[in-house]
């Protein structure tokens, strides 16, 4: 079993950057790829970026290819998100989760099997 906390949400002005970082708990955390979706009030979660258990692989949503960037670090059981360039539709609730495999179906929420509480980004205008 895989817990996973997120930190590194917070309040920034359109342009500012945010690193999101998300804790797993976990003897079998190098084991599963990650995954970032997001949440904005109203809407669906979203799938934003994933990665392979190596990091050897990296997957992003179109809405934030060239500002994010998705990484892992196995000896600390961390995956992180670098948010550059935010604007203000990228505020929403940020979730990381992991699945056991990155194969075809990475965007879709239904294939990861924990989550995170997630992190409150807000992007001011």
């Amino acid at each position: 079993q895989v817990q996973l906390v997120e930190s590194g949400g917070g309040l920034v002005q359109a342009g500012g950057s945010l690193r999101l970082s998300c804790a797993a708990s976990g003897r079998t955390f190098s084991s599963y790829a990650m995954g970032w979706f997001r949440q904005a009030p109203g809407k669906e979660r979203e799938f934003v970026a994933a990665i392979s258990w190596s990091g050897g692989s990296t997957y992003y949503a179109d809405s934030v290819k060239g500002r994010f960037t998705i990484s892992r670090d196995n000896a600390k059981n961390t995956v992180y998100l670098q948010m550059n360039s935010l604007k203000p539709e990228d505020t929403a609730v940020y979730y990381c989760a992991a699945l056991p495999d990155l194969g075809v179906g990475y965007r879709s929420l239904y294939e990861y099997d924990y989550w995170g509480q997630g992190t409150q980004v807000t992007v001011s205008s």
